[in-house]
């Protein structure tokens, strides 16, 4: 079983014990999350798609919160000299997904 969840708008494929990394929430590690907003289910082969959403909940444990890898922006303007680097870590919150109802 699988479902796609909109979180933070973004879209996650989303599976029973699975781990995802999220945009960061503010909740504490530990606590128990719930989404509704689901767009697409699966339960063996009978597939469900929501107009715009279907019914149900997907719950979750906030495992952990981070910062992705550095991700490098660099400016050049041709002819002038001109360079500049910046780096930029976004911050995530990790969840695990512990059950999917429809």
């Amino acid at each position: 079983m699988y479902a796609v969840v909109e979180i933070s708008g973004q879209q996650y494929a989303v599976a029973p014990d699975q781990t995802v990394k999220v945009p960061l929430m503010d909740k504490n590690v530990g606590d128990k999350v719930e989404f509704t907003n689901i767009l697409l289910s699966s339960d063996n082969g009978n597939v469900s798609v929501g107009t715009p959403y279907i019914k149900g909940t997907v719950k979750a444990t906030v495992v952990e919160h981070g910062k992705g890898e550095k991700v490098l922006v660099f400016h050049k303007k041709r002819r002038k000299g001109y360079q500049k680097l910046n780096g930029h870590r976004q911050l995530f919150t990790s969840i695990t997904i512990t059950d999917i109802k429809i």
